[in-house]
């Protein structure tokens, strides 16, 4: 290099920097680093949009552990037996312990092997389900574990995606963190929807096996494994191969995973499916009026849906104690039925029950109607085709039969010609068997209904509100309205009792009539059947002989304002019926029941009783939940007595009638038995009240009455009322109907009195005139012309004084009878009050 010469390299001088930061630049522009960045970042957008789109709306695990599943209301009778569930699936809750080990071996061999040693994820199987999903382009599905089934049947629903699946993964993770794995399995064997319409493993078990969980054979618990699958799958009645194919499959698990040994497994797959054909819960058809109208009840009280709230009719869980009788209940609704068809005999045939289109097919259209006949031998069938020997006709099972041309001539009502010629194809029919074939049958068009009640409690011990509640629902005896007739005079005269008149009180049953004004004139009452006035009478005798007269004229006297009062107070009217004299004839409507508890309020001594089908209801825990002051009777159910005093419950009803005028009617309405409307019930031989009615037209008949322990009432009529023809009477009607029913419900039950309350005065007198009298005693004749009668103490009527003439005939008569027989104790007034058991 020559002299003087320039160097050109250039030296760059760069200074360390120390710690995180001089790391980062060293590393940050390395390869493996960008990498390693790009992987974070891409896994942290993973797991927010894992978040984003899964995660951050799940809904909690904790609600697991308070989950309660949907269970049906249970209805019992007052005896505790059971009568009927109100029910859209079938379903019993058991806790594990109560599943028979087998049972959850077979359900795991089938569902998830790995259930006890996985965390709610079968991560191997996830994985391979999610590759085969991809290469087939198919969602994946039957790739749940168990507790990803509990999360989906429980938690998020059925929808099919990968979305769903990740939410499943989710949940069952967290599910497995909060509750143990024999608390998942129970939830899981509670829910799981196994088809029947089986909610939960007991349930179906019940719906194809008929009998208990623990009465099962291991290839019966085999069966239910296969289930979750797909219930219409493995259906017994017609996919049986393929459902033993797939049972034998889970035995072959179960004997793989050790569950079972190879004789048990060799003899399971040996055994039938023995499943049994589909039916319904199974309750003897007793009350079904009643169980409806407690069903309205509940609702109303309770809410219908799960959504209602947690003690929902048909998700609840309820257990429900009624008071309904299921003997008397059987006996009133015979006695209806029987009166209702006895009166309709000889009208003709009324037609068809119903009518389905059967060109495509009969029985489902049938089975779709959900028609029944629940009376004695009769079916409902429906008509198929005609034929040389009569109709084809097809009944709910499958099965059909002949119904010929010579068991189906009746005339049909109101046309005319034989109703052999009058069916057409699709016609619902009630039949009955006749030999080998079937004869028809006609559903009264004509009906009523019947409630009976006990009147210490105010408990309805049956109820019957038509012919057949699955053919009409409408339920006449609550919900009816209708007039009352003659049995509203009883109330009348209650009425007037309470304003100072007495049994013995002279009216005149004579001519009335009103003036309406100048527009309508006069208005003439009238006797039932134009009789004419039998002049000067006591009130007793009017009420008998139910004198319209002279009912007008007693209410006339007290002021109707008075009347129409205590039909109020006694519940007969929500609201007060206007002040009109026809209401005091039975002018305003009202219903059965109504009209049955107040008979029960005045043989209640008149105090309110309000009329419940309902003892009590318990949740499904077992707590009272209704009524909100319910309390257990303390010692009533000790097996013997203690020596201490009787448990009496505290009466708390309200004074609706003044208690002497509510007994005073009872005591005159046993009269109406004996000698007045209804004496065909003197033959059953006990004290009775009642009273019959009969409405103008007449267009309904009616008997309210009963013994000390019940009263019953009931009416018969057309839902739109019609004449019933001029011989339709309640005495000759609707008293015989209450007869059929009080024989047998009255038999075994113990004969007693209507007891009055303190202060009745029992005083002789004369039935017809109504004046005391000294001599002559009551006798067992039910015309005899000397009666006890009832009276308050400050009317109680005073001995008059006798003529020379009478005094004198006394003398004789009492020589004559103390020659003709031996000394012996006159009765007194004591005595009888003793035999009465102390009646006041």
């Amino acid at each position: 290099m020559a002299d003087g010469s320039i160097s050109s390299e250039k030296v760059t001088i760069k200074r360390e920097v120390g710690g995180v930061r001089g790391w980062y630049r060293r590393v940050h522009r390395r390869w493996w680093f960008r990498i390693l960045a790009w992987l974070a970042l891409l896994a942290g957008l993973f797991w927010f949009l894992v978040w984003a789109l899964i995660a951050r709306n799940l809904p909690s695990v904790d609600s697991l552990r308070a989950y309660e599943p949907p269970l049906p209301t249970n209805v019992r009778s007052a005896d505790g037996l059971p009568i009927h569930s109100y029910a859209r699936e079938r379903r019993v809750q058991l806790s594990y312990a109560e599943y028979p080990k087998q049972l959850v071996e077979a359900f795991i061999s089938a569902e998830d092997k790995t259930f006890f040693s996985h965390h709610g994820i079968d991560i191997p199987g996830l994985v391979r389900a999610a590759f085969q999903g991809i290469v087939s382009g198919e969602t994946p599905r039957g790739t749940s574990t168990i507790t990803q089934q509990v999360a989906k049947n429980l938690l998020i629903g059925n929808e099919v995606s990968y979305l769903r699946k990740g939410k499943e993964a989710i949940l069952a993770w967290k599910i497995e963190n909060t509750l143990s794995k024999e608390q998942i399995l129970e939830l899981y064997l509670n829910s799981i929807e196994l088809g029947r319409n089986a909610g939960g493993v007991e349930a179906a078990s019940q719906a194809y096996f008929g009998k208990a969980l623990d009465q099962l054979s291991l290839p019966q618990m085999a069966y239910l494994a296969i289930l979750p699958k797909g219930p219409a799958n493995y259906a017994p009645e017609r996919y049986e191969a393929r459902a033993l194919e797939r049972r034998n499959w889970v035995l072959g698990q179960m004997l793989a995973n050790g569950f079972i040994t190879q004789t048990q497994h060799a003899e399971a797959i040996a055994a039938p499916l023995g499943a049994i054909p589909r039916q319904t819960p199974r309750y003897e058809r007793v009350g079904g009026y009643f169980v409806e109208e407690v069903r309205r009840q509940l609702i109303d009280k309770f809410g219908e849906k799960a959504e209602d709230g947690p003690n929902s009719v048909y998700g609840g869980g309820l257990w429900v104690r009624t008071s309904l009788d299921p003997r008397l209940q059987q006996y009133a609704q015979k006695a209806l039925r029987d009166g209702l068809l006895r009166y309709d005999r000889g009208r003709g045939w009324s037609g068809p029950i119903n009518h389905v289109e059967v060109a495509n097919g009969w029985l489902q259209p049938f089975l779709n109607t959900n028609i029944g006949v629940d009376y004695e031998d009769w079916r409902a069938a429906v008509a198929i085709a005609r034929n040389s020997g009569g109709w084809e006709i097809g009944f709910d099972n499958g099965q059909t039969g002949t119904l010929p041309r010579s068991l189906a001539t009746t005339p049909v009502r109101g046309q005319g010609g034989e109703a052999f010629d009058a069916i057409r194809p699709g016609d619902i029919l009630a039949v009955a068997p006749e030999g080998a074939s079937w004869a028809l049958r006609s559903i009264p068009k004509v009906s009523g209904g019947m409630v009976v009640e006990d009147p210490r409690t105010g408990r309805v011990l049956a109820m019957q509100g038509g012919f057949d509640s699955r053919l009409q629902s409408f339920n006449r005896a609550t919900q009816a309205q209708r007039q009352p007739g003659s049995t509203i005079k009883p109330l009348v005269y209650a009425a007037a009792m309470e304003q100072g008149l007495t049994p013995a009180t002279i009216v005149v049953d004579g001519p009335f009539c009103v003036w309406q004004g100048a527009n309508l004139g006069n208005k003439c009452f009238r006797n039932f059947g134009n009789q004419r006035g039998a002049g000067p009478k006591t009130l007793r005798w009017g009420v008998e002989q139910s004198r319209n007269l002279m009912t007008v004229q007693v209410a006339n006297q007290i002021g109707m304002e008075h009347v129409v009062d205590l039909i109020q107070r006694v519940g007969v009217s929500k609201q007060k019926f206007p002040t009109y004299l026809s209401y005091a004839l039975g002018a305003g409507e009202t219903t059965v029941l109504r009209m049955v508890n107040a008979y029960s309020i005045l043989v209640n001594h008149g105090r309110a009783l309000n009329p419940t089908l309902i003892d009590f209801v318990q949740n499904r825990r077992g707590e009272v939940i209704w009524p909100e002051n319910w309390r257990a009777c303390d010692r009533c159910n000790a097996r013997d007595y203690d020596g201490g005093a009787m448990p009496r419950p505290i009466t708390r009803a309200r004074q609706v009638v003044e208690p002497m005028s509510a007994y005073q009617i009872v005591h005159i309405t046993e009269g109406v038995i004996q000698r007045g409307t209804a004496t065909t019930l003197r033959e059953l031989g006990r004290p009775m009240m009642g009273k019959t009615g009969t409405t103008s037209g007449p267009t309904d008949v009616w008997f309210v009455g009963g013994t000390p322990q019940m009263i019953g009432g009931l009416y018969l009529g057309y839902d739109s009322p019609t004449n019933l023809g001029g011989y339709a009477q309640g005495g000759s009607i609707a008293a015989p109907i209450f007869k059929q029913f009080a024989i047998p419900a009255f038999k075994g039950m113990e004969v007693l009195p209507f007891t009055a309350p303190a202060g009745i005065r029992m005083v002789r007198i004369d039935r017809a005139s109504g004046r005391k009298v000294a001599g002559g005693w009551p006798t067992s004749d039910p015309l005899a012309s000397v009666i006890w009668e009832a009276f308050k103490p400050e009317v109680e009527p005073q001995r008059r004084r006798r003529t020379p003439e009478e005094e004198a005939a006394e003398s004789q008569k009492k020589t004559v009878e103390k020659k003709a027989a031996p000394a012996t104790k006159a009765p007194s007034d004591s005595d009888f009050l003793q035999r009465q058991g102390g009646i006041y």
